[in-house]
């Protein structure tokens, strides 16, 4: 406006200006365009865990074009546990009304599986089934049922062989006796109890499953009756003894 420069340095100017300006918007093109080829370069695991060796070397073209499985990452926080069961094991667990797989909030417990190690010593974690298939193999007879279970110690390898143990029943508010106090005969089993006027009553029982060095008593004796722990095959029904101090106790999670 003052007539400072001419009119023609001002358009070469301005021109040179946009045309900066272009010039510096392809470079920035050019760095988002490189910057995105050199993150080809790197793959991220999306989980965390153990890697196996490289199946490609550095250099190596991969990607649609090329070799695809760079590697094998193993999730190994937690495993999976696979097994089988048959039929018959489907309707004992049906009989105590267990839904493998499925959770039941009317009860206090989840089934459980616990497992061996290689050397055969109990793994110290427990699994909580999580699926089981719902239809039978025709060709084997059973169905698939799986358990996650916690490996923080990094103890456990996937494609390792093991023994399962899967708890299927609690008895709550179960009677139990020591092993040694039961006596079978070609009746069935029986027990001494200790009435109150310390007379021996020879009483039949019905047997449950054992738990450890004990078994449940599923009919015939009721909480806190007095038993005869030892010594009972010198006894016959009514003869006077002096009461032990162990006492028949009701356990509340007596486990099969």
């Amino acid at each position: 406006q003052q007539n400072a420069a001419s009119q023609l340095d001002l358009d070469n100017a301005i021109a040179s200006y946009e045309s900066a300006k272009a010039e510096v918007e392809m470079s920035e093109a050019d760095l988002t365009q490189a910057e995105t080829a050199l993150g080809y370069t790197t793959v991220s695991s999306p989980i965390s865990g153990y890697i196996s060796e490289r199946n490609v070397d550095i250099g190596t073209l991969v990607g649609p074009g090329g070799q695809s499985l760079l590697a094998t990452v193993v999730k190994s926080d937690t495993v999976r546990v696979d097994f089988s069961m048959t039929g018959l094991d489907y309707l004992k667990s049906k009989a105590r009304n267990v839904n493998l797989g499925q959770k039941d909030t009317t009860r206090t417990w989840e089934p459980y599986i616990t497992i061996t190690l290689p050397d055969n010593s109990p793994y110290p974690q427990r699994g909580i089934v999580d699926f089981a298939d719902p239809q039978v193999d025709p060709q084997t007879g059973t169905f698939s049922v799986r358990a996650e279970m916690p490996n923080p110690e990094h103890i456990l390898l996937p494609g390792q062989f093991t023994k399962v143990r899967l708890l299927l029943d609690v008895r709550e508010a179960a009677v139990v006796v020591p092993n040694k106090a039961i006596a079978i005969e070609k009746g069935g089993a029986y027990i001494f109890v200790v009435r109150a006027d310390s007379i021996a009553e020879r009483r039949m029982v019905e047997l449950g499953p054992e738990v450890g060095n004990n078994v449940i008593i599923e009919r015939g004796l009721v909480p806190h009756e007095n038993i005869v722990v030892e010594g009972f095959h010198k006894l016959t029904h009514g003869d006077k003894v002096i009461p032990s101090t162990y006492r028949a106790e009701q356990e509340d999670h007596s486990k099969n």
